[in-house]
Order: C-alpha cells, then sequence, then structure tokens
C-alpha cells in the first residue's frame, strides 16, 4: 500500500498529533474459502474516498476536519494467529492515546484483534455484528483464527449481537444465542428500537460488507442473497450512535472487483458516513462540528 493521506486531506487534518480518529488498513487474505481478493479491499477503499464528496447532506457537517490518521498498515501474514496479535497491540497502541479507532480489512479475521483490544479498554462492551454470516465457528481449517471463527471469541467474551445473519452451520448453533440474533429473514419494521434495547453502554460494530444485499454490494469474497439495504443500514447504525457510546468500529470483506467500482464506493461512504454520526451524535469534548 502507498502511504497518502485518507481521502486525499489536507496534511492539518491528517497528522497523528491533531487527528481525533485513526484508520488502521489490515491488508490481509490468509483464510478466506472462496474468492480472493480481500487484501486488496483497503487500497480500494482508499482510492474510492478520494473520489467522494466530503461534506454530508444528512449530517451538514465534513467530520475529516476533525481529523483522520491514516495509519501504517498492518502487514503480518506469516500467520493468521500472528495477524491477529498484531492487530491486537497496534490497536491497543492507538486507543490507549485515546484516538476513535477504525479498521478496515482485509477479510474477518482481523476482527477478532480489533474485538480483543476494545474489549479491554471499554467495560461491558457490546459487539454489533452486521453480517451475512454467523462465523462462529470455534476453530476452522487448523486455525482458531479463521475468517469462519471471526465472532467465537467476542460470544464468549462480550455481549454478542448479530444483525442480517442468512448462512450458517448447523455447529454454530451450539455457539449462537438466538435471542442476540436478528436473522436476515426475521428483520421487521421496528427491530431496530429492539437491538438498541438489547445493547449495553459501550458499543463496538464490526460490518462484514455481505451484509448488504449482493445487488448493492457484489464485491465480497462469500456473497448471500437476501441482505440489508442502505438506508435501513444507515438509520440503525444512526441510532446506534445517538443512543449507544460507540467505542470504534471495523469493516471487512471488500473483495474488489476491477469492473465494477460501486462496491468500493459503498465501503467508502459508509466509512465516512459512520464517522460523521460519530462526531454529530455523541459528545466528543469537542466545539460544535458546524464551526
Amino acid at each position: 500500500m502507498s502511504k497518502k493521506n485518507y481521502a486525499g486531506i489536507p496534511e492539518k487534518y491528517a497528522r497523528i498529533d491533531e487527528a481525533k480518529v485513526v484508520l488502521i488498513p489490515v491488508p490481509y487474505d490468509g483464510t478466506s474459502t472462496w474468492q480472493k481478493g480481500a487484501d486488496k479491499g483497503p487500497d480500494a477503499f482508499l482510492n474510492a474516498s478520494e473520489n467522494m464528496e466530503l461534506y454530508d447532506i444528512e449530517t451538514k457537517t465534513e467530520v475529516y476536519k476533525k481529523g483522520i490518521y491514516l495509519a501504517p498498515p498492518v502487514t503480518e501474514d506469516s500467520s493468521p494467529e500472528k495477524m491477529v496479535e498484531a492487530v491486537y497491540k497496534i490497536t491497543k497502541n492507538y486507543i490507549k492515546q485515546e484516538k476513535f479507532v477504525t479498521l478496515f480489512g482485509g477479510e474477518h479475521s482481523v476482527s477478532i484483534g480489533s474485538i480483543r483490544a476494545f474489549n479491554e479498554a471499554f467495560e461491558d462492551l457490546t459487539v454489533v455484528q452486521l453480517d451475512a454470516h454467523a462465523d462462529l465457528r470455534p476453530e476452522y481449517e487448523g486455525s482458531k483464527c479463521n475468517h469462519a471463527c471471526a465472532l467465537h471469541e467476542a460470544s464468549k467474551t462480550t455481549n454478542l449481537l448479530q444483525v442480517g445473519i442468512r448462512s450458517m452451520d448447523i455447529s454454530e448453533k451450539d455457539h449462537m444465542d438466538e435471542n442476540q440474533v436478528y436473522f436476515a429473514h426475521d428483520l421487521y419494521e421496528d427491530w431496530q428500537e429492539d437491538a438498541i434495547g438489547q445493547m449495553t453502554p459501550n458499543v463496538f460494530i464490526t460490518i462484514d460488507l455481505d451484509a448488504f444485499d449482493p445487488s448493492i454490494m457484489p464485491s465480497t469474497g462469500t456473497p448471500e442473497p437476501g441482505g440489508l439495504f442502505w438506508y435501513e443500514t444507515l438509520e440503525f447504525l444512526k441510532m446506534m450512535f445517538k443512543k449507544k457510546n460507540v467505542v470504534g468500529f471495523d469493516i471487512v470483506e471488500l473483495c474488489p472487483n476491477d469492473r465494477d467500482k460501486s462496491s468500493d464506493f459503498l465501503a467508502a461512504k459508509l466509512y465516512y458516513k459512520m464517522l460523521s454520526y460519530k462526531f454529530k451524535y455523541q459528545n466528543f469534548n469537542e466545539e460544535d462540528e458546524d464551526e
């Protein structure tokens, strides 16, 4: 990955000493089992971000002015376990610097490390997983850090809430609390309020982009029909940022397609929307956003 500022923002908003936000790219694709290419996701996301308007109409903000530091990518790929450990250590280091830490993968196994760091840093953590797949296997293909195991540790150590699930192995039922799962086929008009009510005050969000319906997000390694759509997802995210303390988030599983950049751009807009909600709706001890 070439070093450049996130979204091409001016240098004064991209320095670590001034930035409120840290963005950690993790170009890792060591355990995916179908379509390869998630390691190219961070670059595609950053390239799309450079072509995005930086004024958010909905929140009437330019959140990049809070400062977004693009950290060096996590390049450890000698094993899934070593990658997870590297993500954990780097994430925790930036949390200790009191930054709002975000990550962009890479496959979903990177979230094992990020969730571990946030769970140690914040009490009584809820992890909200938007995903097509349960990812609850305790081990897969000889590793506990496989992408199919991405949320297993979180299911044991955090308050895990799963949204959009529509694909799983029967063995995963043994590790699933179905009272905390909003299956895609069961989503109804007021499900968001019910989900919010099951969350603790501190929330970490992990978004596997295959949570979205492949009609709007085809560029993932394992697309599944029947997924979430743009505005219902934004409505849910906005509710979380309004009602809970979202302490960080990651976005994973962009598998770029050279013939269609729309998925890259959706990922870029999603990331920026989440930052816009964070600084619009949560007290960050900052001056008014419309400064």
